[in-house]
């Protein structure tokens, strides 16, 4: 910002004598003067800005002779602290100065509230700078004649809340001046949005209003020291007058709450006043961030506004080191030029039309300096831009810019009036920010450890499996001495934290059980617990839990067993049922195709039905072991069979591996199945009585008969003597159990998922968050999986044992080949059918040209059963042979026959299609005659 010089006291006066003869002369040629009237808080910063302002908007109107029907008087009140004498000032200006629009500078929506109603009461328009509790509908319903000229907070306390997710603080504290009018809804929507954002508020400091304070230091000092037991260093000045933030930041500065790892956010009731205030106040407040209204520098009008502003504030309040104007005076002098632009648009009018003119007030529609110019409801309708500042040195540097539409952007929505495009972010870059205690990173935003108050971890005191902690107290020293899994890897988390900072910490053991550990943190009695702590849904409302670095979960250990009546049916377990009957089925229908096709042809497959059915079921079966002597004739028989071998091979060496697993690989079988037998017999189970084991095994699963064991070495010998049926450990307490007893206990039943096992934090803490992507390194980088080995790897004799039974073969690994046998078997068939009709065809064909000429249209039926009698030619039949006539008198048949048949012998049937004979022959199957 630019520095003043001030003029000379000459140039000065001459130029406020041309000031007032020309505002004589303007209002010598007035028709009409209008009274205005502005009760302001004169002694402050921001009054001083709006009674200068209102100056300059009331002289530039007068002056302008293109307002020639109307002048404007003002009637400056300042205001009381008594409110009552506030109201009778107000009245005063309505009654006796016949006023016409009334400014108020109150800062609280109360005490314009009050002043609101005058304005209702006598029709007069209210100008105020203050935001209403309610809506801007239901201001405008009961306070028809209130103008606010400023938007909704909500506005400021979104943008706050997207500065407090954007560095990822989880708990803030909110600090707030109070006095018996201010509207504390803020803090309510402010506590709201920020848990929209997964932020907590720890606290909310109150502070009383500094006039009514007799010592405030002393009451600003007890106030903030309350500060100092609280874990977040987040801290949101939401509303504050300059006086009680100087006392504000110069006790927590004193304190070390302003020190590293601490942010600080002022809202616009101070982030606004950072142009005005002194040096002192500024370097109290170094590397806070500031969220300031913004308004465009680089227009004419406000260069020329800023050039009046200058000259008059420093004349008439030369104690003030800076005279720029603020926010608050930008907007006096835009509610000024709205009520102007009003008035002339009246023209002729009277503007005794408080009505009228209130409506051409609410109608305007124009840029003004502080930004755009009009009312929806009674309220300004834009939503304003916000630009975020840092406090360095001297003075703050801008950051980014807010707004409701992009979010955060490196340039403003609105550029010299105009609308511009914006690439908006949700979060905002840190590399710019200067922060308190010249911290080169994010501030935690916590109450970080140092050496004079390190880390306080809790440890479990008293464990079941030493595994995971164990502490003990070395005789010579006293002191403690902890070991195990969860200590080493907690070790392996701060090689890696201390890149970027130490964390100084003491462990202190906890003998109580997990739940009273987990609330102790909760308490705040300690600030981490280093542990195998289970992530559980109850838990995480409470604390911080780290990434998980075990699976968890509750598994049912029991006692072998080795059942003999099962083993005796062993044989079978390879397969499935529905395996077996699949396997049966194919079976049976490629011994009926063999037998079909190979029936005619092949002697083997003839005689009685038992011994065909027999011949056929023997070839099948043998043909499992490759053992079978028959000898196929066919083609198409050779073709199924062959696939059928394949078939054969591939189930029997299947069913060879699995079997010879299932009975050479040792098998552990629990004695107990399921968890329905221990609640059917109300069994008595065993459990961790220092875990939350107990209350899940009694709430969840319902059981009844529950036993706690103190150490891991128990449970062996209550499960050898019969006390328990079952011990329900969780998911790394069972493999380190196992690991010791793998021969002699496995775990039957489900498996009851939690979390997982991590270490827990303060609700909001982020150490947390930063001790978990170290345990996400250290399981990339292999570390977690080597501290695994080295505490619970199982021992070379459990290596080979299977807890679980080898799954027998299903259907599913075989449909494939059955489908192809089946198939092949069925297209092989079909082919031989189709064959025997084609030669059945053939011969009946002959018998007709020769004998009895039959119809051409001989059924489906007949040919069938032609098929079936042809392939059955397993007896001795009759045949007709036709000879010649030499021939018939060497068999003894009568000359007078004709023509010539002869009967032939079976033996002969070789002969009947002879097909050297030089006469046709033709044999006829006379049905089931027979030759004697």
């Amino acid at each position: 910002m630019s520095t003043f010089k001030p003029f000379p006291m000459l140039i000065f006066i001459l130029k406020v004598c041309v000031f007032i003869s020309l505002v004589a002369v303007k209002a010598s040629t007035a028709n009409e003067t209008i009274e205005i009237g502005a009760i302001i808080d004169l002694n402050s910063r921001i009054g001083k800005e709006q009674k200068t302002a209102i100056n300059i908007a009331v002289g530039n109107y007068n002056h302008d002779r293109r307002n020639k029907k109307h002048l404007i008087t003002l009637h400056f009140r300042n205001t009381s602290k008594d409110t009552i004498q506030d109201l009778f000032t107000a009245e005063e200006l309505v009654k006796q100065n016949h006023v016409k629009m009334i400014v108020i500078g109150m800062q609280t929506w109360e005490e314009t509230a009050l002043i609101a109603d005058i304005g209702k009461r006598h029709q007069v328009s209210i100008i105020s700078f203050v935001t209403a509790s309610y809506t801007p509908e239901l201001v405008l319903l009961k306070w028809p004649f209130l103008v606010q000229m400023t938007t909704s907070s909500l506005d400021q306390i979104n943008c706050t809340s997207s500065v407090v997710s954007s560095y990822q603080w989880r708990k803030v504290i909110v600090i707030y001046e109070d006095d018996m009018y201010s509207d504390s809804s803020m803090l309510a929507v402010l506590t709201e949005t920020l848990r929209g954002h997964g932020v907590e508020v720890e606290h909310q400091l109150i502070l009383p209003q500094f006039s009514s304070l007799s010592d405030p230091r002393e009451v600003v000092r007890r106030e903030v020291v309350k500060l100092l037991r609280k874990q977040s260093r987040v801290f949101i000045v939401l509303r504050s007058s300059v006086s009680t933030a100087t006392h504000l930041f110069k006790e927590a500065k004193e304190l070390g709450l302003m020190g590293r790892d601490s942010a600080w956010i002022l809202a616009d009731s101070l982030a606004d006043l950072l142009d005005s205030v002194d040096t002192a106040f500024i370097s109290s407040i170094q590397g806070a961030l500031g969220i300031k209204n913004h308004y465009a520098e680089a227009t004419k009008s406000f260069q020329d506004f800023k050039g009046q502003f200058q000259m008059i504030f420093q004349s008439e309040y030369p104690m003030e080191d800076h005279p720029e104007p603020g926010i608050h005076a930008l907007k006096a002098y835009d509610s000024i030029t709205a009520f102007a632009k009003a008035v002339n648009s009246l023209g002729t009018k009277s503007s005794n039309d408080s009505v009228l003119l209130k409506n051409r007030f609410l109608s305007s529609n124009f840029t003004g300096l502080s930004g755009n110019i009009s009312f929806v409801n009674g309220a300004l309708s834009h939503h304003p831009t916000f630009r975020i500042v840092n406090v360095d040195g001297n003075r703050y540097k801008g950051l980014v810019f807010w707004s409701s539409k992009f979010g955060f952007s490196e340039v403003p929505e609105v550029e010299n009036g105009e609308r511009i495009w914006v690439d908006g972010s949700r979060t905002m870059k840190s590399s710019m920010v200067k922060w308190p205690g010249e911290l080169k990173r994010v501030p935690k935003g916590w109450a970080m450890p140092t050496d004079s108050k390190p880390l306080i971890i809790g440890v479990p005191g008293r464990t079941s499996f030493e595994k995971f902690v164990k502490v003990e107290t070395v005789a010579e020293t006293n002191e403690r001495k902890y070991t195990g899994f969860c200590i080493d890897l907690f070790r392996e988390v701060l090689k890696i934290l201390e890149k970027n900072y130490s964390l100084p910490y003491e462990f202190e053991p906890y003998n109580g059980s997990y739940p009273d550990l987990v609330q102790q943190l909760t308490n705040r009695n300690y600030d981490a617990i280093v542990g195998d702590i289970t992530i559980l849904a109850e838990r995480t409302k409470y604390v911080e839990f780290t990434q998980p670095f075990a699976e968890s979960g509750l598994t049912m250990v029991v006692p072998v067993k080795f059942d003999r009546s099962e083993r005796a049916w062993m044989f079978l377990k390879p397969f499935t049922g529905i395996m077996w009957i699949a396997t049966g089925a194919v079976l049976v229908y490629t011994m009926l195709v063999v037998w079909f096709m190979e029936h005619h042809s092949n002697p083997e497959f003839r005689g009685r039905w038992k011994d065909q059915l027999g011949t056929a079921m023997w070839f099948t079966f043998s043909s499992l072991f490759f053992a079978h002597r028959e000898t196929i004739r066919s083609n198409y028989t050779k073709t199924v069979v062959v696939v059928w071998f394949f078939l054969v091979f591939v189930l029997t060496s299947s069913y060879t591996a699995s079997l010879t697993s299932m009975l050479t690989v040792p098998r552990l079988e629990p004695s107990v199945k399921d968890i329905g037998w221990i609640k059917r017999t109300n069994a008595t189970v065993g459990c961790d009585g220092d875990s939350f084991v107990k209350d899940y095994l009694r709430q969840v699963l319902e059981l009844q008969n529950i036993k706690t064991i103190s150490n891991q070495d128990d449970y062996p010998t209550e499960l050898e003597n019969g006390t328990i049926k079952a011990a329900f450990l969780e998911i790394p307490y069972q493999k380190v159990f196992l690991r010791e007893h793998c021969n002699q206990y496995v775990v039957a039943g489900p498996n009851y998922r939690f979390g997982g096992l991590a270490f827990a934090f303060q609700k909001g803490s982020p150490l947390a968050r930063d001790v978990s992507e170290a345990i996400l390194t250290l399981t990339q980088d292999g570390t977690l999986n080597r501290l695994e080995e080295h505490w619970f790897a199982l021992s070379k004799n459990c290596d080979n044992v299977r807890v679980d039974e080898t799954e027998s073969l299903t259907l599913g690994s075989f449909w494939g080949l059955y489908l192809v046998s089946g198939a092949t078997s069925t297209v092989c068939l079909l082919f031989y059918v189709y064959h025997l009709f084609r030669k059945s065809r053939h011969l009946s064909g002959a018998f007709h040209d020769n004998i009895v000429h039959p119809s051409t249209d001989q059924s489906l039926r007949t040919n069938t059963a032609g098929i079936i009698r042809y392939n059955q030619n397993d007896k001795p039949t009759v045949s007709l042979r036709r000879v010649t006539s030499g021939r018939a008198a060497g068999l003894g048949v009568e000359r007078g026959l004709s023509p010539k048949w002869h009967l032939v012998s079976p033996s002969d049937a070789a002969q009947i299609f002879d097909g050297s004979s030089q006469h046709p022959q033709v044999a006829i199957q006379l049905g089931n005659l027979r030759s004697d």
